[in-house]
């Protein structure tokens, strides 16, 4: 099994549900953690599964994204992996750019044609679990699978957001109704580990992870050739006809990082005493860029289930329940509560700090601020005394210096909030 599979992670498109975060990255490229990037998390996976021969494939703002890939994943020359980027492309045979997730990999093909491979894993670059890719692999090929899908149990409410699967016994995929309604959702119980149905998980959901028989796939992709998407085209029709497709359940963590709500809730997540996502883990590595940053630098602060992140200097009275990105610099006297804060791309030299002013506000957030429920993203100017309290009383909206979406406070990247700011 080992060396047979190459592995595709989609890039994404624009990513309106994430946008602001979004407005100068693609979601892959969207900072999470303190120190990562959601890209990590599906490459790491492959790394982990000794998957090490991996597409990334790239649209919209990936410009960052590209960076990041080119920066943090270089084998030694001794190795025959590989973490490639494929960016969109107009070739004699496509002068369009990709119209969908099956689309995507239809017009990236023809660069696996030389990789000798029996499988292809179909990945997303934007959800947060830990997996090895090689016990789906396994199954998949004990079952002789055509096309593997793994699924994972949902409660009602999120099941709408999903596709959703009937298996028999054995299994196979056998019905798959993409989003369903509410009045629908009584006829797509299925049977689950007790520990799901305790929960209330009863609907198996699609987790937008493939593996295919390589020959599968290209036959799929040719056959139904103007089919987009996988989700809502092209695994429904392998099910509707002769196609062997397989569910793999995977009874661990997995959270789709598809929304500023998810995106929040998956970072603050990461505080509690035992998170569920593991990042402490002495062989399932999270794999990132090596910055070579030191260490971060408290100073008279009050830090409770917290995340911090390397390059800090932080000044803060009080920081609880919060992910404090990659060289933070937060003032004396401020207060910051269940938010996350991104931090920033490079040090400001002592000469920049000196030199600042209205005009030119250092990197930083101020002094006596208070903070809460809010998304400070990188590279931002917070000034002195200013209070960011988000919540349920705002209205989601644009506001020019800041967004809110779900009563989350979100400031873009390279915003400056001038002193005094009341939001």
């Amino acid at each position: 099994m080992k060396g047979s599979t190459i592995a595709l992670i989609l890039g994404g498109g624009q990513g309106t549900r994430l946008f602001p975060l979004t407005k100068l990255r693609s979601k892959p490229a969207v900072p999470i953690a303190g120190k990562y990037r959601l890209v990590d998390i599906p490459i790491s996976n492959c790394l982990n599964s000794d998957i090490r021969r991996i597409y990334v494939l790239t649209q919209f703002n990936s410009h960052s994204l590209n960076r990041h890939i080119k920066n943090t994943y270089n084998f030694d020359v001794f190795s025959s992996g590989f973490v490639d980027i494929l960016a969109a492309e107009q070739t004699p045979e496509s002068k369009n750019w990709y119209q969908g997730t099956a689309d995507a990999v239809r017009q990236s093909m023809h660069h696996m044609r030389n990789k000798d491979h029996k499988h292809v894993a179909i990945l997303s670059g934007d959800q947060l679990y830990q997996m090895d890719y090689q016990d789906m692999i396994a199954e998949h090929e004990e079952k002789d699978a055509d096309l593997t899908v793994a699924t994972i149990p949902v409660n009602a409410e999120d099941a709408t957001g999903f596709g959703i699967m009937k298996t028999d016994e054995e299994g196979a995929i056998e019905r798959f109704i993409e989003k369903p309604d509410k009045e629908q959702l009584s006829e797509w119980q299925s049977e689950v580990p007790e520990k799901f149905s305790n929960e209330g998980r009863n609907y198996l959901a699609s987790m937008g992870i493939y593996i295919f028989k390589e020959e599968i796939l290209t036959e799929l992709l040719d056959k139904y050739e103007d089919s987009t998407d996988f989700g809502k085209e092209i695994i429904p029709k392998a099910i509707e006809t002769d196609y062997r497709v397989q569910s793999f359940e995977f009874d661990g963590y997995w959270t789709d990082i598809g929304t500023i709500k998810s995106f929040f809730e998956a970072n603050l997540a990461l505080t509690d005493d035992l998170p569920q996502f593991n990042l402490y883990d002495n062989e399932d590595f999270i794999y990132t860029r090596a910055r070579l940053l030191p260490a971060s630098k408290l100073s008279g602060t009050t830090f409770d289930h917290s995340v911090l992140a390397e390059g800090c200097l932080i000044e803060a009275s009080r920081i609880e329940r919060s992910v404090i990105g990659i060289r933070s610099r937060i003032g004396k006297g401020t207060t910051i509560e269940r938010s996350i804060i991104m931090g920033n791309d490079y040090f400001q030299s002592r000469e920049e700090l000196d030199e600042s002013d209205e005009d030119n506000p250092p990197l930083e957030i101020g002094q006596r601020c208070f903070i809460s429920n809010a998304i400070i993203d990188k590279n931002c100017s917070i000034g002195d005394d200013v209070r960011i309290a988000g919540g349920d009383h705002l209205e989601d909206g644009d506001y020019g210096e800041y967004h809110v979406v779900d009563g989350i406070v979100i400031v873009p990247k390279r915003s400056v909030i001038p002193d005094g700011t009341k939001i």
